[in-house]
C-alpha cells in the first residue's frame, strides 16, 4: 500500500515531478553553474510573501535535504508594516509549505509614506539593508533573494532602453556595506511563467506587492517602465519565441572588441586604447616573417 502524502508532500512532489524540467532542473543548474553555495554556508532565505520568494524557500529547503554537502538555512520574513491580513497570509502559506519562518518588524512603510520621488526604489534599498543586518545577526554569510529569469532580462532591457547603458543582474555579488556577506539569486534560470503555473497548480494565494501605497494615483516610474519592458518582450515573442532566451544568453556573449566604451571596476575604457596597438594577428604575421628571414 502506497504511503499517502501530506499536503506539503504533495506540493514538493509537484516540484520534483510535474515541474521538474521547468523549475527544479533550472534551479539546480543555476546553483551549480554560478557556484551559489559552498559547504558550511549559512543562508538567510528572504521571504517577502510573494510567489517567487515562497517557492525559493521551498526549493532551498528541498535542496538542503538532497545536497552532497552540508549548509544551513534561516527563513526570514521582514514585516515593513504590512496590514494584519497580509502578515497572516504569509504565516499561513509558510505553514502550508512547512517553512519555519522568523519574522522581524521594521517601520519602512512609515518612513517612505511621504516620499513622492521613487518611493519603491527607496523602500527596496531600505529592505535590503534590514535583511542583510538581520541575516548577519543570525550568523548568516549569505542572503538569497527570489529574482528570476524574467527579472534578469527585464533589468538588462531597461538599462538599455531607459538607462543608456548595458547593465545586467548578477547571480551573486558581494555586499558593499556588510563585510563578508554575499547575495545570491538561485531562481536566476527559472522562468516566471513556470513559477505562476506552480502557484496555480497548488492553489496558492500569495501576496503581490502588499504595499500600503499601491492605491495611490501615481505609480513608481521604475515599476511602470518594467511593465512596459515586460510587455515589449511578450510582444516580440509572438514572432520570435526564443527572444527571451536570446536576451538572457547575450549577457554571456558580450564582445568587448566591438564596443566603443566599457567600464570595469569603476574605470571607463575606450576602444581607442586598443585601436593604436598592433593586432595580434598582425603581430603573428610579423613574427612568422622574421623567423623566415623575410624581414630584417
Amino acid at each position: 500500500m502506497s504511503r499517502q502524502l501530506s499536503p506539503c508532500g504533495l506540493i514538493e512532489q509537484s516540484i520534483t515531478l510535474k515541474f521538474r524540467k521547468t523549475i527544479w532542473h533550472p534551479f539546480v543548474a543555476a546553483m551549480k553553474k554560478y557556484e551559489l553555495l559552498s559547504e558550511g554556508d549559512r543562508v538567510a532565505v528572504c521571504i517577502s510573501g510573494g510567489k517567487d520568494s515562497m517557492l525559493l524557500a521551498k526549493l532551498m529547503q528541498m535542496l538542503q535535504r538532497y545536497s552532497d554537502f552540508p549548509f544551513e538555512l534561516e527563513y526570514i520574513v521582514m514585516d515593513p508594516g504590512y496590514l494584519p491580513e497580509n502578515r497572516q497570509r504569509i504565516i499561513y502559506n509558510a505553514a502550508r509549505l512547512e517553512l519555519p519562518i522568523k519574522i522581524f518588524d521594521t517601520d519602512i512603510f512609515d518612513t517612505v509614506v511621504d516620499i513622492e520621488s521613487s518611493p519603491c526604489y527607496l523602500c527596496a534599498r531600505m529592505r535590503r539593508g534590514h535583511l542583510y543586518s538581520f541575516a548577519k545577526s543570525l550568523g548568516c554569510n549569505k542572503i538569497a533573494l527570489g529574482h528570476h529569469f524574467n527579472d534578469v532580462i527585464e533589468t538588462l532591457m531597461m538599462s538599455i532602453l531607459y538607462g543608456s547603458q548595458i547593465q545586467g543582474m548578477l547571480p551573486k555579488l558581494h555586499s558593499t556595506n556588510f563585510e563578508g556577506m554575499q547575495l545570491i539569486r538561485p531562481l536566476y534560470m527559472v522562468h516566471e511563467d513556470a513559477i505562476m503555473a506552480w502557484r496555480d497548480h497548488n492553489g496558492f494565494s500569495f501576496l503581490q506587492c502588499a504595499c500600503r501605497f499601491t492605491e495611490r494615483a501615481h505609480q513608481d516610474i521604475a515599476e511602470s517602465k518594467r511593465m512596459e519592458v515586460k510587455q515589449l518582450i511578450a510582444d516580440l515573442k509572438i514572432n520570435n519565441p526564443q527572444v527571451d532566451e536570446n536576451i538572457f544568453n547575450s549577457m554571456n556573449n558580450v564582445c568587448i572588441d566591438t564596443l566603443c566604451e566599457y567600464k570595469t571596476d569603476g574605470v571607463r575604457h575606450s576602444f581607442l586604447e586598443r585601436f593604436s596597438r598592433p593586432r595580434r594577428a598582425a603581430d603573428g604575421e610579423v613574427e612568422s616573417k622574421k623567423s623566415k628571414g623575410i624581414l630584417s
